[in-house]
């Protein structure tokens, strides 16, 4: 698998405040305010550092958190899911396996049948 690695300096070149917060430095955006979160055309959705390919529109719901969601990813390898112990309760962390970029986070809280949200 490819992998994608650039200095600190050329993130920030490549990616804008926000992006590069949320990505690099596992920060998260405000809810409700997402470009994508009511978006309901149909097509792929990519990682913003090194556009791999990661969630399809297919899988994509709405549970009400204020981000976009999505039930699995195209590809279980283009991800990576890291234990994160940064709050009181343990979380699942998601990175993207191409670039190491933070995605967010996956709960069992989703849809059926695998019970996934992320």
């Amino acid at each position: 698998m490819r992998k994608v690695v650039k200095s600190d300096r050329d993130w920030r070149d490549q990616l804008t405040p926000l992006e590069y917060e949320i990505t690099r430095m596992g920060g998260t955006e405000p809810p409700h305010c997402n470009l994508y979160l009511n978006n309901k055309e149909p097509g792929i959705y990519h990682c913003v550092c090194c556009e791999e390919p990661l969630f399809s529109s297919r899988t994509k719901f709405d549970s009400g958190s204020g981000w976009p969601e999505f039930m699995q990813p195209i590809l279980q390898e283009r991800i990576k899911e890291i234990q994160d112990y940064s709050m009181p309760v343990k979380r699942i962390e998601v990175k993207c396996n191409i670039c190491n970029a933070h995605l967010g986070h996956v709960f069992d809280d989703g849809p059926p049948p695998d019970h996934k949200r992320y």
